[in-house]
């Protein structure tokens, strides 16, 4: 059952319609992680288009992921990406953040949902019915393929991010705070891409601040 929201939300009564209702499923990808942004996706998929092996987008494997990536942009009714920077996650704090990064992702849909179910215990402002739903993912196939767009498009530009920034192995760890990163950032510093609100990349960003190592 969907869990009671745990941040303020516009719940708008659903009207009557004899029109089926346009459920648009939302989640993020990169909350964890000491580098990148957050990635937010919002989905309405096409009940006469349906789409197989929808699942929570860390249980797949990273082959599968990409293919339901190109599925669901092929078959959904409409679907919508969107990021909060690094910049702005230092700015806001990584909650404030990703609940942003939702909010644009749900406000660049070409259909306006009628209902949104969103990944957790925590919903953005949206002006729209909303739900949060504790492991959405796994149970709605609309969050599931939220959550495939979101996962696939941050790793995509954690491989881009390698390829400018080589030294911390981006296209290995996406970002996470792996002992391989750890020590990438105490030998080398935080680059631009890394959150220094953060508190590892913090001690990092201190030591070279110090005049260490």
């Amino acid at each position: 059952m969907p869990s009671k929201p745990c941040w303020p939300t516009e719940q708008v009564p659903l009207p009557w319609s004899p029109e089926p209702v346009l459920l648009a499923g939302v989640d993020e990808a990169g909350r964890g992680p000491l580098a990148g942004p957050v990635v937010a996706a919002a989905v309405i998929l096409d009940d006469l288009h349906p789409i197989a092996g929808l699942a929570d987008s860390k249980k797949l494997s990273a082959a599968r992921r990409e293919a339901l990536f190109d599925e669901i942009r092929a078959k959904a009714l409409c679907c919508s990406i969107a990021e909060a920077s690094v910049a702005e996650i230092d700015r806001l704090n990584i909650l404030q953040a990703t609940l942003l990064a939702m909010q644009r992702a749900v406000a660049g849909l070409r259909l306006r949902p009628s209902l949104v179910q969103v990944d957790g215990n925590r919903l953005p402002l949206l002006g729209i019915r909303a739900e949060a739903i504790v492991k959405g993912d796994a149970k709605v196939a609309a969050i599931s393929a939220a959550s495939i767009l979101a996962k696939v498009t941050r790793d995509r530009g954690l491989q881009a991010l390698h390829a400018q920034y080589p030294q911390y192995g981006f296209d290995r760890h996406k970002g996470y705070g792996t002992a391989a990163h750890l020590a990438a950032l105490h030998t080398h510093g935080p680059c631009e891409a890394h959150r220094r609100s953060f508190a590892p990349v913090a001690q990092a960003a201190a030591l070279f601040t110090d005049g260490h190592p």
